[in-house]
């Protein structure tokens, strides 16, 4: 991976844990990213939320593919779930997105863990 990618994962890691150490688990999905994108522009990004992400299939383009949480610097999705316990899906979900994308590296990230550290999983394309 290259290091700007490492860089945005290690940022994202640390504010997402700030976050959920000021505030717990339990809020909404939506109250945690923007509070999220929030921390993160402070830090410097540029920072998409809800981003239609448009799709192109049998060679017909779609404008609305899916929505990204987040998408850093053009270059990284973030998703985020506020919820007890992740799925299989969440992570298969966000791998579909990279790979729509063609972004290399993404967080899926779950807000409603007790200890945040149990609730991140870094997905690469």
């Amino acid at each position: 991976m290259n290091a700007e990618l490492e860089r945005i994962a290690t940022d994202v890691v640390d504010a997402s844990i700030k976050l959920h150490k000021a505030l717990g688990p339990g809020l909404l999905e939506s109250v945690y990213c923007v509070l999220l994108e929030h921390k993160l522009v402070e830090r410097g990004y540029r920072v998409e939320r809800e981003k239609e992400v448009a799709i192109e299939f049998e060679g017909v383009q779609f404008e609305v593919g899916f929505r990204a949480d987040l998408v850093i610097n053009g270059c990284f999705i973030v998703e985020l779930k506020s919820v007890e316990q992740l799925a299989r899906v969440h992570g298969k979900q966000l791998l579909t997105y990279l790979k729509l994308t063609g972004y290399r590296l993404g967080l899926l990230i779950n807000f409603g863990e007790e200890l945040l550290k149990d609730g991140i999983k870094r997905v690469a394309n």
